[in-house]
């Protein structure tokens, strides 16, 4: 396919954790994290909201988004996942309910070091279960969280309607979640025409225990790409959490 790897600097890199987020009295640096964490239930079968959490401690992000999360459900035991990750992590959470589900609910959401100025939640389709999107607008950026659906002519509308949905942003725009795609798909194709992939798609991260391919993705909206150098890409060595492993990326800014 065409037009997916960006042309902006790369460092990958795949190792366990390394120190990231801003430096002392670095505004310009930004690190952005996704995590499928299917209800912190790892391959174990063991839910571990504290190891979930410590995975997302270490990596010392400014956001998180966050795939497969109950609210409030029997199989959660009410518990509101995404509250119990944001206690231990000391962050703000945005939620987005996707579906009803067991007396609660069950979507994505998003964790943020600072409190969002604005938070949006739409619908987007998936004739197995709907989906939905995230927004959570920030003073410096726009932050968009999606789990897409098992059907690729869902995921094509998706992409059209986030890309209807964002377009007038004056800030930038990065999209993260896990998209059910490959890099090679005529959905990817689709999204790449106004984004652009920041994570290395060369990564796998999926199954978890055995990665074989990629299908979570960060990407920024292809107007803001040349403000952003990916310093590093990287895809956290945990087998367990969950069946997803983490991956999350460092930035620098341009916010000339």
């Amino acid at each position: 396919m065409k037009s997916v790897l960006i042309t902006i600097t790369f460092l990958f890199s795949s190792v366990l954790f390394p120190v990231s987020g801003k430096c002392q009295g670095d505004t310009n640096s930004l690190t952005l994290m996704t995590y499928n964490v299917r209800n912190c239930k790892g391959l174990d079968d063991i839910t571990d909201y504290s190891r979930v959490a410590s995975v997302i401690a270490r990596v010392n992000a400014d956001f998180v988004a966050l795939q497969e999360l109950d609210s409030a459900t029997l199989r959660s035991k009410q518990k509101v996942v995404l509250n119990e990750l944001a206690t231990q992590t000391q962050m703000f959470p945005s939620y987005s309910a996707s579906i009803p589900f067991q007396g609660g609910k069950y979507g994505i959401g998003m964790l943020t070091h600072e409190k969002p100025v604005k938070t949006e939640s739409v619908g987007l389709p998936g004739r197995e279960e709907k989906r939905s999107l995230l927004i959570v607008e920030m003073e410096k950026y726009v932050l968009c969280c999606t789990h897409f659906s098992l059907n690729t002519n869902d995921r094509l509308s998706s992409v059209a309607k986030i890309d209807s949905l964002t377009q007038h942003y004056q800030k930038p725009v990065f999209l993260s979640g896990d998209l059910n795609l490959v890099v090679s798909s005529p959905e990817m194709d689709a999204l790449c025409k106004n984004w652009v992939i920041l994570n290395n798609p060369e990564q796998p991260t999926f199954p978890a225990n055995k990665a074989t391919e990629c299908i979570d993705f960060i990407l920024v909206r292809k107007k803001d790409a040349k403000k952003v150098s990916v310093m590093a890409s990287v895809v956290g060595n945990e087998p367990v959490a969950s069946d997803h492993l983490p991956i999350w990326i460092k930035l620098k800014i341009d916010n000339e």
